[in-house]
């Protein structure tokens, strides 16, 4: 019972905002059309229950008049129904597009904005292949909320619409058994209520296991898959290191957690799926068992016994929903579940960008960015980094050195704005704008004139422009290649990528750029072009470098360095070493 009351909260929280958003009114409207529908559909499956009676009793009397305005009736209900049940998945659908594009947009706004898909990564937190709840589980969730919605709607009326045709039938033609009437009010209807009791505890018994199952099925598919692109995406590093067979290994045992898992829900299923199949065959005799003796009796006419059988069905297949629909219902758990992980991860990672003992960046003086009783911390809560009061002015040029693993990358995440762990201030110029060059830069799958223009849309710069700034780079032959679409990452070695990374800074020309070990894979005659290309095109940028190269320092007027001090490092100045 509580995972049910969990699991229908969840629903609402996932659900509920979409009925309440800008596309409001059209999703309502939607809704109330499908449901609208539904009810109508209810509504001439009671007049073809009626219709049984009146068609079967004049085939019983022979009569050819009835029979044929029978038929012709039943022409008019059979329209109207293919009308409703096509229009009624016309509309259903498109009011999952709609929900899903409102719900997709939506989290892929709040993953990807101000860093939060990072901070995600960080907390190491429950929602694990964030490309599946977006593109797969937002699908299942609008998809089977839908119909288990309109199912339940519809069984709900289906029992009250034909629940009050079986007890009447149950005084017009009561239980006749040894002959001799036996008058139980509305035995027809108690008689259904057993059987679906019984057959839904019995299905929720055998096919519970289910919903951890698919659970899982699809944490290992996702696992799969992730593993898979990262081959693809690092073929070139297994390769060299002749990594086939260890690769194979490791997408076989992935796979083989697939693979297990699928056995374990065939089981389950086979012995649902015999149960089930067992139950609807046993339901279409069973009214016949009921009604039948009042027929032999005397008691009933071959209409009525038609209308009974359809009436009972109706009943019974409105109570047994839960049957029919378990594995569904299965899925939905397991999708809600996953979505509403999702929400939270999502939710945590935002609440701790914005607690009061994060680390806070605000508006400072316009000349300089100021580190004030910075303490960075590692997401353990264990300290790294300690900065009392750094300045980095406008326009200077700064060395960050220090041993690896000191934190000198996480320190420029937390100048970034994206590291919240920890604790101090860090002031930036209100106009200021910055870039930051990692070792590995970022490219977009798609034209080079994209990847090299991003986060900035292509047609921001002009095409002389952007050849410009990659022949400046030393890559003239690829300036001519701007519209070629490929995936750049995979195409060009580390140090192209680099290359193309200062491009892109020429580009922006922005207040402040961070290099990361951004030239490090380079030869020193070519990282000191790059360099002295930086100082020429950005004479006004100010440039703050993480470098091992003693050649490094002959580009920067201020050296400080990361020094071990207990149990962190401690950000001071230092004196600049000889340039090597």
């Amino acid at each position: 019972m509580n995972n049910i009351r969990s699991t229908l909260a969840a629903v609402r929280r996932i659900a509920i905002p979409y009925f309440n958003s800008e596309d409001k009114w059209a999703g309502r409207g939607l809704l109330a059309a499908v449901i609208a529908i539904e009810l109508a559909v209810v509504g001439l499956n009671v007049l073809f229950a009626r219709w049984n009676n009146t068609f079967y009793n004049a085939l019983q009397d022979r009569n050819f008049d009835a029979f044929i305005y029978q038929l012709g009736y039943f022409a008019v209900l059979a329209t109207l129904n293919i009308a409703f049940k096509v229009y009624q998945l016309y509309l259903n659908q498109w009011l999952q597009i709609r929900w899903r594009r409102w719900m997709t947009e939506r989290y892929l706004g709040h993953w990807l904005t101000s860093a939060n898909h990072y901070r995600m990564q960080l907390l190491g937190d429950s929602a694990d292949n964030p490309d599946q709840r977006i593109a797969e589980d937002t699908q299942l969730f609008v998809d089977r909320t839908l119909v288990l919605g309109v199912g339940v709607l519809s069984s709900i009326v289906t029992i009250a619409s034909f629940a009050t045709m079986l007890w009447l039938m149950s005084e017009t033609a009561p239980l006749h058994l040894f002959g001799r009437d036996i008058p139980i009010p509305g035995y027809l209807v108690w008689a259904a209520l057993i059987y679906a009791i019984v057959g839904t505890a019995l299905t929720h018994l055998i096919g519970k296991p289910l919903i951890g199952l698919n659970f899982q099925q699809q944490q290992y598919e996702a696992t799969f898959r992730f593993n898979l692109v990262r081959v693809r995406e690092n073929s070139e590093q297994i390769a060299l290191l002749r990594g086939e067979p260890a690769e194979r290994q490791r997408l076989k045992e992935r796979f083989s957690d697939v693979v297990a898992n699928w056995l374990a829900i065939m089981s389950r299923t086979k012995k649902l799926s015999a149960f089930t199949n067992g139950y609807g065959q046993i339901s279409l005799i069973y009214p016949f068992v009921l009604l039948a003796p009042a027929y032999f009796a005397g008691k009933m006419e071959l209409g009525g016994i038609m209308q009974g059988l359809t009436a009972f069905q109706s009943v019974q297949d409105s109570l047994s929903f839960f049957v029919t629909a378990y594995r569904t219902l299965a899925e939905w758990q397991s999708g809600v579940a996953r979505l509403d992980g999702f929400e939270r991860a999502i939710a945590n990672a935002q609440a701790i960008a914005m607690r009061g003992d994060a680390i806070a960046i605000t508006a400072g003086a316009p000349d300089a960015i100021n580190l004030s009783d910075l303490e960075v911390d590692l997401p353990s809560g264990r300290p790294l980094v300690a900065a009392t009061h750094v300045e980095l002015p406008k326009g200077e040029r700064t060395l960050l050195t220090g041993p690896s693993g000191a934190g000198k990358s996480t320190l420029f995440r937390a100048i970034a704005g994206i590291w919240p762990f920890g604790r101090g201030r860090i002031a930036v110029p209100t106009d200021a704008t910055m870039m930051m060059l990692p070792q590995r830069p970022y490219f977009p799958v798609g034209t080079l004139r994209e990847a090299i223009a991003y986060p900035a849309a292509s047609d921001t710069f002009d095409d002389a422009a952007i050849a410009n700034a990659i022949s400046a780079v030393g890559m003239p032959a690829l300036a001519k290649r701007l519209d070629e679409d490929a995936h750049w990452n995979r195409m060009l070695s580390l140090g192209e990528q680099q290359r193309l990374g200062v491009a892109r800074a020429l580009l922006h020309r922005p207040g402040y750029l961070f290099l990361d070990e951004a030239t490090a894979s380079l030869d020193e005659p070519s990282e000191a072009a790059l360099y002295r290309l930086i100082e020429t095109r950005l004479p006004d940028t100010t440039v703050v470098s993480i470098g091992h190269r003693g050649t490094l320092h002959a580009f920067h007027r201020r050296n400080v360095a990361l020094r071990k001090s207990g149990d962190r490092y401690e950000l001071a100045e230092a004196q600049p070493a000889p340039a090597g």
